[in-house]
């Protein structure tokens, strides 16, 4: 849901440049962590140190370029569109977390992969699949793709080294190394187009936002989710993303929602309980068999 909100307020304040967002939203939650993470990324300092190639990945991965991708896609594109291609996301990683990770799918879960993507597509396209064969594919949809890639790698990483870290402490760390990367970029974006002016009461609201709640809540949620589910079954969970965008948009800018979207709701929440629950099962099993 939190992640849904991203692509609606993204879309809402898309008049900011879209590195002056993804710099702002980060600058308030580094804020917020402070008092949060501070102590503890401090004491694991030498941990963090050790692990630095893996922190500096997932943070550009993550946090930086894949927002940045998110609401520069949103300068060009609609928010149906980044909806259609962000839930692509799980069959990115289950591909990219069976090379890196060695994580094995069975057969079940492979469908339910594809019944969820399936789903997600049915919802956005209003039950008329086909009609993804004919999208008026713009820049925005191509920087879509910069999107998916690096939330898959983010996902993967996550799932390989984010034990090691206290959660707050590694978003903490995470959130100042993305501020530190951007700060160059955000000022030549200011020099190109000038700075924007940043003072309506939407636009502070909308940054508030992004700041607390995607970059923050949702971000330490998704982390735990990897943590228990793994990389390939936790990115599932996007694929209710176009879904949750849709009710958004209609409880939001008074969209309408029809049939075709209830139909598509169900056919993405049956994937993703064919492709989690299995997992459940499996492991119930395995813990019988060891424990009588």
């Amino acid at each position: 849901m939190i992640y849904a909100g991203n692509i609606l307020i993204g879309k809402a304040i898309s008049e900011l440049p879209p590195i002056t967002i993804t710099f702002f939203r980060l600058l308030i939650a580094f804020v917020v962590l402070f008092p949060l993470g501070y102590r503890s990324a401090w004491k694991y300092r030498d941990r963090f140190f050790k692990y630095k190639k893996p922190v500096l990945v997932m943070a550009l991965s993550g946090l930086a370029l894949f927002n940045t991708f998110i609401y520069g896609a949103l300068q060009f594109t609609t928010s149906s569109n980044v909806a259609i291609l962000e839930s692509i996301i799980p069959a990115i990683t289950v591909v990219l977390s069976a090379f890196m990770l060695k994580e094995r799918l069975k057969g079940i879960q492979w469908g339910g992969v594809g019944l969820s993507l399936i789903g997600a597509i049915w919802v956005v396209m209003d039950g008329n699949i086909l009609k993804l064969t004919v999208i008026d594919w713009n820049v925005g949809d191509l920087i879509m793709i910069g999107a998916i890639i690096t939330w898959a790698v983010y996902s993967v990483m996550v799932k390989k080294y984010m034990h090691k870290f206290p959660p707050y402490a590694a978003i903490f760390v995470m959130t100042g190394i993305s501020l530190i990367a951007l700060l160059p970029i955000v000022i030549i974006e200011w020099s190109i187009i000038g700075i924007p002016a940043m003072g309506d009461s939407n636009f502070i609201i909308g940054l508030l936002y992004l700041g607390i709640f995607p970059s923050l809540i949702a971000l330490i949620f998704y982390n735990r989710a990897v943590a228990l589910l793994g990389a390939s079954q936790a990115s599932i969970f996007l694929n209710f993303l176009p879904v949750v965008t849709m009710i958004g948009a209609y409880l939001w800018l008074g969209e309408e929602i029809t049939v075709m979207h209830v139909i598509g709701a169900g056919i993405v929440i049956v994937g993703v309980l064919l492709t989690t629950q299995f997992r459940v099962k499996r492991r119930s099993l395995e813990n019988k068999k060891r424990y009588g």
